[in-house]
């Protein structure tokens, strides 16, 4: 998995970068004249460490009322190209063989049914025809393969979200603005479905500490949605971004909301997210194929705040349609803006017009 990719010079770094420049000029400053010491992210908590040989790419995890299900990421050795349940502890109790030869699985969800989703859907030299998600419902044994093609060519992507009506959204990995796709219609074994272009995310900028610096703070390496459909996280080498969800519509929440930041400080290549079954906190894991001999795999786990549950006076709908309304405010505003300065520029000119109809007279006058 190739890290770095394509993310020198992204578009919007710079602007984001002169915006939270601004924001150090403006902090407050101590007696001495200094700005307040920034207080360090905190790391996350250790949950269990994974001794599992063959579990040293893990891409994708999801949390089950027992344990937890990861895969690895491009895995070249056969044994390691399993679906892994594991126990509390992190141990391996049970794995689940593909009936063929995946190409690059980056990530996992599970549906309200149970279902695991797997994401077949890395692609680091930008080349693959197709890209696919396997489904293995509850207690299957084979997963089953569906396979879809991008729009618009080839993208490199790591994170799957479902949404509420249970259809896929894959996220691809480029800093700056993410692309958001999804099958146009239902998936069909044995078939490629095309997919369309639904939208894209920007993610704010941080200053998290992370091994890659600001490359790794820009690359979305993952994604889940809390169990309650009510939220999605995206994830990238530094931080986590949740977003709140209303009717199930992840689009909307990616595309018109304004996301939490959750610092994850220093993960070794964190690529893994997920939510803890009561949706209380987001779990984390790093591959460790690179880090030094002896290195686990460890899940970490990282406070979140649940959204405030609706008041009986509250539809269900209404935090969705402020937030639609938000973006339409702000177009609004430029709008008006624009037309402010349109106003005083056509006052102007024809004030300049006035003046050169003026002088022009006063010259015919005194000749």
């Amino acid at each position: 998995m190739r890290v770095f990719e394509r993310a020198v010079g992204w578009p919007g770094w710079c602007g984001a970068a002169g915006a939270v420049t601004l924001l150090v000029l403006s902090a407050p400053t101590s007696a001495a004249g200094s700005p307040p010491a920034a207080t360090p992210p905190k790391p996350g908590t250790p949950v269990c460490r994974v001794q599992d040989d063959r579990l040293n790419e893990i891409s994708g995890m999801v949390a089950t009322d027992a344990g937890f299900v990861v895969v690895n990421d491009s895995a070249d050795e056969e044994p390691r190209r399993r679906i892994f349940f594991l126990d509390a502890d992190c141990a391996v109790v049970r794995t689940v063989r593909y009936p063929s030869r995946p190409r690059d699985t980056e990530d996992l969800a599970i549906g309200a049914d149970g279902t695991v989703w797997v994401a077949d859907i890395g692609d680091n030299d930008r080349s693959r025809q197709t890209v696919a998600v396997w489904k293995l419902p509850k207690g299957a044994d084979r997963p089953v393969l569906y396979r879809m093609t991008y729009p618009d060519g080839p993208h490199d992507a790591e994170a799957l979200l479902i949404t509420g009506d249970g259809r896929p959204v894959i996220v691809t990995k480029q800093g700056g603005a993410a692309g958001l796709y999804s099958p146009s219609t239902s998936l069909r074994a044995q078939a490629t479905v095309p997919l369309t272009r639904v939208g894209e995310v920007r993610l704010p900028a941080t200053t998290t500490s992370n091994p890659f610096s600001f490359v790794g703070r820009g690359l979305v390496t993952g994604g889940a949605t809390a169990p309650d459909g009510r939220r999605v996280v995206l994830r990238t080498y530094a931080d986590a971004f949740e977003f709140d969800v209303t009717g199930g519509d992840v689009v909307a929440a990616l595309t018109t909301g304004a996301p939490r930041v959750i610092p994850l400080p220093d993960e070794p290549q964190g690529e893994s997210i997920t939510y803890s079954r009561d949706g209380r906190f987001l779990l984390t894991v790093s591959e460790t194929a690179d880090q030094p001999p002896g290195t686990k795999p460890t899940i970490l786990r990282y406070p979140v705040a649940a959204p405030p549950s609706p008041t009986p006076r509250q539809s269900v709908s209404a935090p969705a349609a402020h937030a639609t309304n938000q973006p339409n405010q702000r177009r609004d505003n430029v709008t008006e803006l624009r037309s402010l300065v349109a106003a005083v520029g056509a006052l102007g000119l024809g004030l300049l017009v006035v003046g050169l109809v003026g002088m022009t007279w006063l010259r015919g006058k005194r000749r």
